[in-house]
């Protein structure tokens, strides 16, 4: 089944869906930018569960992704993944972005996830170029298949990745 694809500007720590994503660091212990607020909005019980996966696993790699309950936010899950930094490498960065997307996807439709609002990953502190992090993203969400997954809301902090997905999405009607 086709995804509903919707793209708003908005405080991800503030959508009501059944799942949102964390642009998450590595140690899964809350950093700054996306993963900062959703440590902060979501309290201590997000972080308590990401000590527990630590403790279980190891740190999260890049392009995989983990699970947790939202603590206090509107979300019933948080998807914890790790975006690649930007080192100039675009075929690895690529392939590992592409991962994120995938692999928060299909964890989501594992946990019968309808809707699940995804942030612009890796575009910050980790300065992944914005226009190519967009065309992954709409790519990846756009190429995914679910029974179970119905829609996914792209979440935009700033006019700036709005204007470019809005871009993106609409080339790729």
């Amino acid at each position: 089944m086709k995804l509903d694809i919707e793209l708003i500007k908005a405080d991800i720590t503030k959508i009501k869906a059944d799942a949102i994503v964390n642009a998450a660091n590595p140690s899964l212990l809350g950093g700054g930018g996306v993963d900062g607020a959703i440590h902060r909005a979501g309290g201590k019980q997000i972080l308590e569960e990401c000590i527990e996966i630590r403790n279980r696993q190891g740190k999260c790699k890049t392009g995989e992704a983990v699970i947790t309950s939202a603590g206090n936010l509107p979300a019933k899950y948080v998807i914890h993944t790790v975006g690649p930094v930007w080192n100039g490498d675009e075929k690895k960065g690529s392939e590992l972005l592409a991962n994120c997307y995938k692999n928060s996807l299909k964890l989501a439709e594992s946990m019968n996830v309808k809707i699940i609002a995804i942030p612009n990953i890796s575009t910050g502190i980790y300065r992944f170029p914005k226009e190519l992090a967009a065309e992954i993203a709409v790519r990846e969400v756009g190429n995914f298949q679910s029974k179970i997954v119905e829609k996914v809301i792209f979440v935009c902090f700033d006019e700036e990745n709005e204007e470019i997905y809005k871009r993106r999405l609409k080339e790729r009607q």
